[in-house]
């Protein structure tokens, strides 16, 4: 969730932009055919510009409008594949969840909703466009991970491997905070075409040292996911970003250069725009069980939230056992079977309402029924522990790490995928 969250507060920066273009009356067509959707050229047209507005905002050089326009075409093309495979799919966002989210980011900016809402209408945003921006994030992030989760495969001896490297690196991890400029080659390149796509990686690479500024040829050269963010990729531990990016950064200062790193994808340039070391604490874990209860067809929002204040009534009168309402009524297979224990655990590895909900109640006190995007949850604290990092906890961590690393790896290969199996006709301007 948090990636989607820094994804919505980059939109909200571009849709305040958005806002910012001219008002003129033009006739709107199809600019791009994408299987059974098209684009029109006015998305393109306000992609662009507020690229646009928000270089200009952040003090950015950009490259010609013709780069700018490939860029926000390509982003444009693979969010509509990506939406016309989520209504396939079913997947939707109900409004309760999407009210959720909200409320997580105004709360992440040290705001509430009511803030939020004012701060959006200064920058003169539709509050009704918002919701439907963060709507489609999550849409979005939901279709890759039910795509994307199945191809990644580990095996235990990366967890066993993984568990040794960050035993030897100690208790200081490095994160690095990455730009990144693609040089794509095309499926079944011929050597020529390899080579040059080297050439161009090789001048890229001599005009950022001697001065060229490197979110400007990321927007105007990259083939990457990252290209209309400058190629910023955030922050990443040396253990969640890709292999080859990895192996490549290690010990790298501030404001190097990397590159060009050939991949199957194309040659990559990388640069160290920061790097800040992150210090291993103890952990407080907690043990809880929880009965689930998510609203359906023929159980209503509110008679879910009232079904759990009635075993909450009974359990504290001493009428009910939580083991047996669990296992009778939970739907969480994955603890309904145990009377609804969950295990020792990290609370930061919970959804957000119900790790708030178990850091306010006390050893065997029961919570009010809590609402989360899987539903009405009843949760009771069995107890806590500050614990350091067990041999489990190790290898939930690396086995974490590794899935980050190949999920991205996997989601660019299948972004690539699903973009030359798609019909993709662009019209003449």
């Amino acid at each position: 969730m948090n990636n989607i969250i820094r994804t919505v507060c980059l939109s909200l920066s571009l849709l305040a932009s958005a806002n910012l273009v001219s008002a003129k009356e033009l006739l709107d067509k199809v600019a791009v055919i994408v299987d059974q959707g098209v684009i029109l050229e006015s998305e393109i047209t306000d992609l662009v510009e507020s690229v646009k507005a928000n270089a200009l905002a952040q003090g950015q050089t950009l490259p010609s409008e013709r780069a700018l326009r490939t860029q926000a075409t390509e982003r444009l093309i693979l969010e509509s594949l990506q939406s016309q495979m989520a209504e396939k799919m079913g997947i939707q966002v109900s409004d309760p969840q999407l009210d959720q989210t909200i409320e997580r980011i105004a709360q992440g900016e040290g705001a509430n909703v009511a803030q939020l809402r004012r701060e959006l209408a200064a920058q003169g945003i539709a509050y009704e466009v918002y919701r439907e921006q963060i709507r489609k994030e999550l849409i979005t992030g939901e279709v890759r991970r039910a795509n994307v989760r199945r191809r990644v495969y580990i095996s235990p001896q990366e967890v066993t491997n993984l568990i040794g490297l960050i035993e030897e690196q100690g208790n200081a991890q490095a994160e690095y905070r990455l730009g990144h400029i693609l040089v794509g080659i095309p499926g079944g390149a011929t050597e020529d075409e390899v080579s040059a796509a080297r050439q161009r990686a090789d001048r890229i690479i001599e005009l950022l040292n001697t001065g060229s500024d490197f979110a400007k040829m990321a927007i105007g050269s990259s083939s990457g996911a990252e290209a209309l963010d400058g190629g910023d990729m955030g922050w990443k531990n040396i253990n969640s970003m890709p292999t080859l990016f990895a192996e490549a950064v290690q010990s790298k200062k501030k404001d190097e250069l990397v590159g060009p790193i050939r991949s199957g994808a194309g040659f990559h340039i990388l640069k160290v725009l920061d790097t800040r070391g992150v210090e291993l604490v103890e952990v407080e874990e907690v043990n809880a069980r929880h009965i689930l209860v998510p609203p359906s067809i023929i159980l209503s929002d509110a008679k879910a939230e009232e079904l759990l204040l009635k075993f909450r009534e009974d359990l504290i009168s001493g009428e009910a056992d939580f083991a047996e309402l669990a296992k009778e009524h939970s739907e969480d297979p994955g603890s309904a079977l145990k009377g609804g224990e969950l295990g020792w655990a990290d609370p930061e590895m919970y959804v957000p309402e119900f790790k708030n909900a178990l850091a306010a109640l006390e050893k065997d006190e029961y919570s009010m029924p809590v609402r989360s995007e899987h539903g009405w949850h009843l949760i009771q604290l069995i107890d806590r522990r500050v614990q350091d990092a067990t041999e489990k906890r190790k290898e939930d961590r690396a086995y974490q790490l590794l899935y980050n690393r190949k999920f991205q790896e996997e989601t660019d290969t299948w972004l690539r995928e699903m973009r030359n199996q798609a019909y993709i006709e662009v019209l003449d301007s």
